[in-house]
């Protein structure tokens, strides 16, 4: 019989029911690749419930300045409604580098119990160094922290480049960061040499591991720490079962595995205020 463990899904999106095929559709598109899940709400806790999955974070991006606190009162209903049905959810808020009003934002969603903030910087086209994330990040140093798409192959889309969160974080010393996709999407080379051994760095494993070897997976584990990388799917890009299994092939111990499936994500949620 195979070991059941406790997971946390630390890398999830969801959308509204009306929208949800499209966005996934425009996600897809994108990336140029095969969207697995559905990109709803009830989708992801059926799949959590048939693979023993705790709880999420959730969040979804802001594409544009106006969807800003729309996006932020969906995750805040579902994260309650999340925790009402006995998960173990989180919400972090959207934020859009032209919103007029950080601060005021910050403080709605705090109140509504949001705990960080999401930015993709490739989709938001901003440079995670740009003047107005700068700002951003001086309102929420040492209040919340900052969940940062990270990397791509691709010459036109440099905005989350490892190199431009490494000055980010030089900047702002007490900023605390999860760079997903161990540190970078199709830029793991550069993660390695700009962001391993940092400070208040976290990572999560979402978006990664079908694009390496199992082998390649463990050593770059091993260099951001085990004790610093949660376990995350990217879910509707990869439905949660699929990922589990990419994630099982690693070379990891039991306890290993513990630590990442489960205990780092509980020990980065305490950390929050």
């Amino acid at each position: 019989m195979e070991k059941q463990y406790k997971i946390l899904d630390m890398h999830t999106h969801t959308y509204p029911e009306a929208i949800a095929e499209k966005a996934c559709v425009n996600l897809g598109r994108f990336y140029d690749f095969k969207v697995w899940g559905k990109g709803t709400y009830s989708d992801l806790e059926e799949q959590a419930k048939a693979c023993g999955v705790a709880g999420f974070l959730l969040f979804s991006v802001a594409t544009n300045s106006h969807q800003v606190q729309k996006v932020n009162d969906s995750i805040a209903k579902l994260t309650e409604l999340s925790v009402s049905r006995g998960f173990e959810t989180v919400g972090f808020m959207g934020m859009h580098q032209d919103y007029p009003d950080f601060k005021g934002e910050i403080d709605r969603c705090e109140a509504m119990g949001l705990k960080g903030v999401k930015i993709h910087p490739d989709i938001q086209e901003v440079n995670i160094d740009d003047p107005r994330m700068l700002e951003l990040c001086s309102i929420i140093e040492g209040r919340m922290p900052l969940f940062l798409h990270m990397g791509d192959n691709r010459p036109q889309y440099q905005y989350s480049r490892p190199d431009r969160l490494a000055r980010v974080m030089d900047m702002f010393p007490k900023l605390t960061v999860v760079a997903a996709h161990l540190g970078g999407y199709q830029a793991w080379n550069q993660a390695e040499h700009y962001l391993f051994g940092r400070d208040n760095l976290w990572y999560d494993c979402s978006s990664a591991l079908w694009a390496m070897t199992p082998e390649e997976a463990e050593r770059i584990i091993r260099g951001c720490g085990v004790d610093r990388v949660m376990f995350g799917t990217d879910y509707p890009v990869m439905n949660l079962k699929d990922y589990i299994d990419l994630f099982m092939k690693i070379n990891l111990t039991e306890e290993e595995r513990e630590m990442i499936f489960y205990d780092n994500a509980k020990r980065f949620l305490a950390e929050l205020k």
